[in-house]
Formats: C-alpha cells, sequence, structure tokens
C-alpha cells in the first residue's frame, strides 16, 4: 500500500529459516542451537538431500525434539538452488510470512539473523552483505574473496542491479516477494541461484536492502562450490546482462 509515494509495509508473519544441507552431519546440531538462541520465535526447515553420512537422520532427531523443526527429505543431491525452492514452497503452502536462507556450515552467523528480520521490516527483500561497509570475512582464503568479489563486481555491472553483494546467500524474504518473482522459472545453482533471485527481485521493483554481516569461512566438512558452479554462473549472469541491455534498447519489458 501507498501513502503519499511512502509504502507502506504489513507485519511480517512468522519466519522460517531454511538451511539446505548434504553431508553436514558435524556441522547440523550446532547451527539449529544457534539459530534456535538467536532467533526463538522462528521456525527451521533441514531440507536434507539424501546425506550419505546420516545427516537427514540427525535432523530427524532434532525435529523429534523440538516441534520448531522440521525436516524436508529429498531424494538425492540436487543442488543449493533446487533445495531452496523445495523449502520455499514448503514454507508458503504452510502459511510462513518470511522465508531465510543460510548455509548450515557456520559460515552466516545466527546471532545477525534479528539484524536481517529488523531490516524486513521495510523491505520486501534483505540480503547479508560481505561487500558493504561494516561487512567482514574470516580466514577466507585471498582465491575465495577474488572470487565473490569479482562475480559480485561483474554480476551488479552487467545486469545493472545495485547490490554490492549479488551472490550472497544469507537473505531474508517476505512470502509475497517470493511468489512475485516468477520461481517457477528459476533453475540456477549456487552463485548463479543467488544471481538470478537478486536480479528479479530488482527487475520486479521490490525493495532489497543490504546488512554488513560477518561471513566466516567453515571449519568442518567441504565446500560445496566448484568449478561447474562458476562456469554456469559466467554464461548465465552474461546471457541475462546481454538479454537485458537488448530490452532496455528495444523498449521491452525484462522476461
Amino acid at each position: 500500500m501507498n501513502d503519499g509515494g511512502q509504502r507502506r509495509y504489513g507485519p511480517l508473519g512468522k519466519a522460517l529459516v531454511i538451511i539446505p544441507t548434504y553431508n553436514e552431519a558435524e556441522n547440523i546440531r550446532p547451527i539449529v542451537s544457534r539459530v534456535r538462541a538467536a532467533v526463538p520465535e522462528a521456525d527451521i526447515l533441514i531440507a536434507d538431500d539424501n546425506s550419505p553420512d546420516g545427516t537427514g537422520k540427525l535432523a530427524d532427531e532434532l525435529a523429534a525434539g523440538d516441534g520448531q523443526v522440521q525436516v524436508l527429505h529429498r531424494k538425492g543431491k540436487e543442488g543449493l538452488g533446487a533445495a531452496y525452492l523445495a523449502g520455499f514452497r514448503w514454507g508458503m503452502e504452510h502459511g510462513y510470512g518470511v522465508l531465510v536462507e543460510m548455509d548450515a556450515d557456520g559460515s552466516h552467523q545466527p546471532e545477525e539473523l534479528p539484524r536481517l528480520l529488523t531490516a524486513l521490516k521495510s523491505a520486501d527483500l534483505v540480503l547479508g552483505s560481505r561487500w558493504m561497509p561494516g561487512g567482514r570475512i574470516v580466514n577466507w582464503p585471498k582465491n575465495r574473496e577474488f572470487l565473490s568479489r569479482g562475480a559480485s563486481t561483474y554480476s551488479r555491472l552487467l545486469l545493472g542491479v545495485p547490490i554490492r553483494d549479488v551472490t550472497g546467500g544469507f537473505r531474508a524474504f517476505r512470502a509475497e516477494t517470493l511468489e512475485g518473482l516468477g520461481l517457477a522459472a528459476v533453475s540456477s545453482q549456487g552463485y548463479c541461484f543467488q544471481i538470478d533471485l537478486a536480479r528479479r527481485a530488482v527487475e520486479a521493483g521490490f525493495t532489497v536492502v543490504e546488512v554488513p554481516i560477518t561471513f566466516v569461512e567453515r571449519e568442518v566438512g567441504d565446500s560445496k562450490m566448484s568449478k561447474d558452479i562458476v562456469v554456469e554462473a559466467l554464461w548465465k549472469v552474461t546471457a541475462w546482462g546481454v538479454e537485458s541491455r537488448a530490452n532496455r534498447f528495444l523498449g521491452r519489458k525484462p522476461s
């Protein structure tokens, strides 16, 4: 609703923190405990891709002991984007007003969740940003930092999105924002999934806000980053950028 040009945002509703997992047996208990302590009013959905290391079984044990923890068992490893999309659908079907993306490995600090949720009171999407004033990274090798900064800068410039950390995965969405992003057409993974949702939000005219976060490199388990994820992001962002510029030149709306 607008009032003199100033949009009014409704109440947020109940929050669901979606945590995708694949072989995170060493991390799942501590991250769930930290989320429950940081935002005790929020529920948690663990979306497990049939982890061989037993993460799904541990998640079931957590859910059995806590009514605010739910588990979505998926048939196999299908990628981060597919896991989040399944989590979004589950959350919206169950009436949640806020859907949060968060990694299981401790790189996203649950203690910073209240800051994201507070910012969402006057926004459609809030991004936790490593690359804005106040944001920082801990224990990352220089090549990872270069890759992440470079991907965000390349995406921002090519797509024309005014976001410093386009690839970050610590995010809070209003449910109505997700409903307006055309999720049925999203098939990207990894970096590319995050870029895709961010550019869709900007193109749809949603208010996107960044808040600074501290990103900490995982201490246990293996990173899911791969060459294929980087290559996918490079060619898809390039294709989106070319399409966006062509649409602007021809006066067409984004597809």
